[in-house]
């Protein structure tokens, strides 16, 4: 795309970063207001469900899209992935079940992935590669963006209008994208030579799928010895290695494994993949210590955590901006993650006394340093790799942190709940709960009520605490530190896991090799002496 002008350039991206925004946002926007929604389609057990399908069918177009898109450009995926999300998103508004939602959401999962990957790999079409570093910084801010809006526009809608608006609210903005590319984008002709890996793309999909209901029903839904788990992890592997057995022999592999070959490539999407698990303990833990521990409402829990997002969306720009002028990025994804770094293990150290002030400085550390290493691994993933395979290099990049997300939360749930029961056994045995009562019948309505759960449902709470008598009020409060006590002993352990975690990819990161950042101006010599013979060979056609 280089005959495009600066110009052409800036309105194409304007209409990529609304097309993510739309797809970003109405990721975001369901959180706040999916608990609301569930009460009125019912449905509570398969809650979970809503989200694990988006990303099921979202990590599967991501990575299949990204190898298509290789072959047949990137506009035509764009625009059907707008049209996908759209119809997704319209159909979950006229939802009357939660078979029907999650119907829907997968709809939209599906749109989702052909979106963000496109998105991201035609940066790398437009821009040179040390000129990418400032768009990607843009493109990851509006993730932030999206973080911060949707939450609290979902909770807006929810309580003053029909639910069905969570999903239709941003509709107009899909149609505006939607008409952007498809004026401003320019068609990119087939890749001759080029077929589609069916084989491949089949056995990738149950790979990923088997691999994905496994982590995601470890610990909660199963236990991690369970035969249903071990017999989907099996499942996983027999696919994988069936899946590598056609790509060694497929003419144009969906994923080629010669990638995994180049350094720059593998270690980037394992430093990905470790900054998935550890983003997503922030993200998904973070709320359970401010409403739990510190006692806060849902509506406070989110402005506090908007202080990580606003660092991160700052990062992220700033970052990018100092990629495109220096050429370098090494140092900075080093610097990055060991602010991150900091700022997690600053978290683990929380206890019920941790003001919400201090709490808000920890979550900017870890925001800067997730936002500032996160422009990173993209880039250097887009820069290793050849032009041609950039699609399927983007792709994979944003699949390992998609999968390290989904392990991360499974691990630390697990955790989470092991750490909570053997506090609560411990507290037992020394008789730090069982003297909160003054007599056998009251202990026994207490211990009843000993579920760290409650402490996230602050109207259940003062409603238990209405209809007990008045002496056991003092044992109630007693009951409740206890409880908070034994939530912050168990996230103080998630938050020290994924402190490791992030350690490891800043360890990693000094193992990523440098590769100098081209301009448009520092194309090789080569590229033009062939542009030169293609120009004489098609005057001399004429």
């Amino acid at each position: 795309m280089e005959h495009l002008s600066h110009k052409e350039k800036i309105a194409i991206m304007i209409a990529i970063i609304a097309a993510m925004f739309f797809a970003a946002v109405n990721q975001t926007i369901v959180g706040n207001a999916l608990p609301k929604i569930i009460s009125e389609l019912g449905g509570l057990d398969y809650y979970s469900w809503v989200f694990t399908i988006y990303m099921l069918t979202s990590s599967i177009t991501t990575i299949l899209v990204g190898k298509l898109s290789d072959i047949y450009g990137r506009k035509p995926f764009l625009i059907i992935g707008i049209i996908i999300f759209s119809i997704g998103a319209f159909l979950a508004g006229t939802s009357s079940d939660i078979f029907q939602m999650i119907t829907y959401r997968g709809i939209q999962g599906l749109g989702a992935g052909m979106i963000l990957s496109t998105a991201f790999t035609a940066v790398g079409d437009l821009f040179a590669p040390r000129e990418r570093g400032r768009w990607q910084g843009a493109m990851s801010a509006v993730f932030g963006v999206s973080s911060v809006f949707g939450p609290t526009l979902g909770g807006y809608i929810v309580d003053n209008l029909e639910w069905k608006w969570v999903f239709w609210v941003f509709l107009p903005l899909g149609i505006v994208a939607l008409v952007l590319i498809w004026k401003l984008f320019p068609k990119v002709e087939k890749k001759r030579g080029e077929n589609v890996d069916y084989a491949g793309s089949l056995f990738l999909t149950a790979t990923i799928v088997f691999a994905l209901l496994g982590f995601s029903w470890a610990g909660t839904k199963y236990e991690w010895d369970s035969a249903q788990i071990l017999g989907l992890f099996g499942a996983t592997i027999v696919f994988l290695f069936i899946f590598i057995i056609f790509e060694r022999k497929a003419k144009s592999p969906i994923l080629p494994l010669d990638l995994f070959k180049n350094g720059v490539f593998s270690i980037s999407n394992v430093i990905g993949f470790v900054i998935g698990v550890s983003m997503f303990g922030g993200v998904m833990y973070v709320p359970y210590f401010i409403q739990g521990v510190l006692g806060f409402s849902a509506t406070h829990s989110s402005f506090l955590t908007m202080a990580m997002t606003f660092g991160l969306v700052f990062a992220s720009a700033i970052g990018g901006q100092i990629i495109t002028k220096t050429g370098k990025y090494k140092v900075q994804a080093i610097v990055g993650l060991c602010i991150s770094t900091l700022g997690l293990y600053l978290l683990s150290t929380m206890d019920m006394n941790t003001s919400q002030f201090v709490l808000v400085f920890y979550l900017v550390l870890v925001g800067l340093g997730i936002g500032i290493g996160m422009t990173v691994f993209t880039l250097t993933v887009q820069n290793a790799v050849d032009q041609s395979l950039l699609g399927v290099a983007t792709a994979s990049s944003q699949l390992f942190r998609s999968i390290g997300g989904t392990v991360g939360v499974a691990i630390m749930g697990t955790l989470l709940n092991s750490r909570m029961k053997d506090k609560m056994e411990t507290m037992m045995q020394n008789n730090e709960t069982n003297h909160m009562a003054a007599s056998p019948e009251l202990a026994g309505k207490m211990e009843s009520l000993q579920n760290p759960q409650l402490l996230l449902d602050h109207e259940k709470l003062d409603q238990v605490k209405s209809m007990l008598p008045k002496e056991a009020i003092p044992f109630f409060g007693n009951m409740i530190h206890s409880l908070q006590e034994a939530l912050t002993y168990a996230l103080s352990g998630v938050f020290l896991f994924v402190t490791l975690t992030m350690l490891i990819g800043v360890v990693l990161t000094f193992f990523l090799k440098e590769i100098p950042l081209r301009s448009a101006s520092d194309r090789p010599r080569h590229v033009n002496k062939q542009r030169a013979v293609r120009g004489k060979l098609s005057n001399n056609e004429s």
